[in-house]
């Protein structure tokens, strides 16, 4: 499994993963969140949704992982939108990211 999505798996155990489009939002005006994870098979209104107001609170986006990928690595069902609220594991991710 890929080390991003192994971090998505520990985000999960450790409680610092919000799911679900609404919850995204909520935790973004917030500002709580530090990533948002979007899958490959959301909506393009979901989509444009979530860029918008992630650009607006300068929270970056990452897509490129399925649904499948993402619910194995996270135990839940059918992800669209996710979100990590930590810090440090963000910034992992994202040099993670930066790499490949």
């Amino acid at each position: 499994m890929d080390k991003i999505l192994n971090y998505l798996g520990l985000a999960r155990r450790s409680r610092h993963l919000v799911a679900g489009t609404d919850s995204v939002i909520k935790s973004l005006q917030s500002n709580k969140l530090h990533l948002i994870i979007l899958a490959n098979e959301a909506s393009d209104a979901t989509k444009d949704k979530i860029i918008k107001k992630a650009f607006h609170y300068s929270v970056p986006v990452l897509e490129g992982y399925s649904i499948i990928d993402i619910s194995n690595a996270t135990g839940i069902k059918n992800p669209v939108v996710l979100a990590i609220d930590d810090n440090g594991l963000s910034k992992a991710i994202l040099e993670l990211k930066s790499r490949s």
